[in-house]
């Protein structure tokens, strides 16, 4: 990769602000390839130096990727003024990449969400041409019938006038709470619960449980999030470049 400026490098790490890395380096804490680097400015390969910062060394990654399962009550938003934010949330290790989240899940909804600052894989998964499959589990208010399933594998139209593309729907429960899964193909705001109340029900529970071929970590709780591993990242990658 090309080299970056030392203070750079170690400013996205979370080593503190450029003017505190050249505190650092002035007292002699910083070490590339075993040899004190006084001058902060110096230009470095993070991916092939070895760069140590008061004895620690540093494990550098360009991009991050975290899977999270959202609960209820924050927004997916990077920052607001009023509301929680997914990124409030995370631990400061992951915090320091400044992770987007992909996509958006309501404040009321929880489940799989992706955050990762890889703007590259961020608008593949969003882009509308590559119909990046979304499941979820929902609790329905109203008996779901097998002529909702047939309603949603043509598409149904929203309160807009927008018709969704087809959908796969399956019920799990059909009773005055239904339980039901949903595969859909897009993104429209609100969809899945403006979906159901184009067939006249109403969602009153909701839960992603996967992306594209990215499911939810069961042992994750509400709330608890975990890098992904290098092999579902490529799955991200695998699915979107076909």
């Amino acid at each position: 990769m090309a080299k970056e400026r030392l203070d750079k490098v170690l400013a996205n790490m979370g080593y503190g602000t450029r003017k505190e890395v050249k505190a650092l380096c002035k007292k002699g804490l910083v070490l590339v390839n075993g040899d004190i680097v006084k001058d902060s400015s110096v230009h470095v390969d993070p991916e092939n130096d070895t760069i140590e910062v008061d004895g620690e060394v540093l494990k550098y990654k360009k991009y991050i990727y975290v899977m999270l399962n959202k609960p209820q009550g924050v927004i997916s938003a990077t920052e607001d003024d009023f509301d929680e934010t997914v990124v409030d949330i995370l631990p400061d290790e992951f915090k320091i990449f400044k992770p987007s989240p992909v996509g958006r899940l309501d404040k009321d909804t929880e489940g799989l969400l992706i955050l990762t600052n890889d703007g590259e894989l961020n608008h593949l998964l969003l882009s509308p041409r590559r119909h990046v499959p979304k499941k979820y589990y929902a609790k329905v208010k109203g008996v779901v019938t097998q002529e909702d399933v047939e309603k949603f594998k043509e598409g149904v139209v929203l309160d807009d006038g927008y018709k969704t593309m087809p959908a796969e729907l399956t019920i799990l429960k059909s009773d005055e709470i239904s339980e039901i899964e949903l595969v859909i193909y897009e993104g429209k705001y609100h969809q899945v619960k403006r979906m159901f109340e184009a067939v006249g029900k109403k969602v009153v529970y909701l839960k992603r449980i996967e992306m594209g071929p990215l499911k939810l970590d069961d042992s994750l709780e509400l709330g608890e999030c975990r890098e992904l591993t290098d092999d579902e990242v490529q799955l991200l990658y695998n699915a979107v470049k076909k």
